[in-house]
């Protein structure tokens, strides 16, 4: 059952495409001839825009995104019970898996080890416990009991997720993946990947975590407002995102509870919800890395963020924090 609302998504308004999200495939106005494309993508709503000579061979190639979205989304859909991920939940191992799949969560575990566990994609069981114990009548509103969440942490634990060309492995009982943190990052790339096979140079793709390429066919450049979750309508930084990619976490995407002290983003080493930022905005060459950095960086003090940023000259952090002020790291 796909959850009611998702657990994290950029938060940002395409200022160049403004007035561009129609449903379906639709060209636009005359001063940017863009061919676009709205629809669902793992739960939430994604987007193609694209600049094309051709209209039928624009549209042929939309097409065949869509087509390459279904079946992405058959592999990495936490919520639909027949695709590879459930599978995996389910059985605790996965043969013969998708070599999507193994290349994902195979760099999952990369960003795990480079964050020492602060992205884990093995905190399902997290979630799972904070879901269950809400939905229950009478939830002690302190949360989970410290039994219970000291056996879910003892399910989390990246090392002890096993993945190979002919199969992943998760070695012990109970233990669960989750990608809502990266999966979003990988499709975008993988349409970009399609698209720029197809020749087109000119395109912003958003499957949740967005990225552009080229630049907007009227000249200037894709950009983003970012949306500051306590006043909707005062974006609080405008990006560039030509030929960057974007994403962001915002706590305040998924809450377990009405007093919104527990939220998606889940410390996998404490179990707790740190809520350090509002929102945290990743800007890097590609979707995939911004998006397991964003989801990283949302449980970071600043600190450990600009020391993670080193030697990542490619990547920026733009950070709005509790009180409304703001701060830039970027990698040297």
């Amino acid at each position: 059952m796909q959850p009611a609302a998702s657990r994290r998504r950029v938060l940002g308004i395409f200022a160049a495409a403004a007035g561009f999200g129609l449903p379906g495939i639709g060209a636009t106005r005359a001063e940017a001839p863009l061919l676009t494309w709205t629809g669902p993508v793992l739960g939430a709503t994604g987007s193609i825009m694209l600049h094309h000579p051709d209209r039928i061979a624009a549209e042929r190639l939309v097409a065949r995104c869509v087509a390459e979205i279904r079946r992405l989304e058959a592999l990495f859909n936490l919520w639909q019970a027949e695709s590879q991920l459930s599978a995996l939940n389910r059985r605790g191992m996965l043969v013969a898996p998708a070599p999507e799949m193994v290349d994902l969560l195979t760099t999952a575990k990369q960003v795990a080890a480079w964050s020492d566990g602060v992205f884990d994609p093995t905190v399902q069981p997290l979630w799972l416990l904070y879901r269950d114990h809400f939905a229950a009548e009478g939830a002690d509103p302190q949360g989970p009991s410290p039994h219970a969440l000291a056996e879910a942490l003892s399910l989390v634990d990246h090392r002890r997720l096993v993945v190979s060309p002919d199969r992943i492995l998760l070695t012990r009982r109970g233990m669960a993946v989750t990608l809502n943190g990266i999966a979003q990052g990988y499709l975008t790339d993988r349409i970009v990947d399609l698209l720029r096979g197809g020749g087109v140079a000119q395109t912003l793709v958003d499957m949740g975590e967005a990225r552009g390429v080229g630049r907007h066919p009227s000249g200037r450049p894709w950009r983003a407002a970012l949306e500051n979750p306590a006043a909707s309508d005062h974006p609080w930084a405008e990006l560039d995102l030509t030929d960057r990619a974007l994403a962001t976490s915002a706590d305040s995407g998924f809450v377990f509870d009405g007093a919104g002290r527990f939220t998606h983003l889940l410390d996998p080493r404490s179990g707790q919800s740190p809520r350090r930022y509002r929102t945290v905005s990743v800007l890097a060459p590609e979707a995939t890395m911004a998006d397991a950095f964003s989801t990283a960086f949302a449980l970071m003090p600043e600190p450990a963020i600009a020391a993670a940023l080193r030697g990542r000259s490619d990547v920026e952090a733009h950070l709005l924090r509790p009180d409304g002020s703001t701060a830039l790291l970027r990698g040297i």
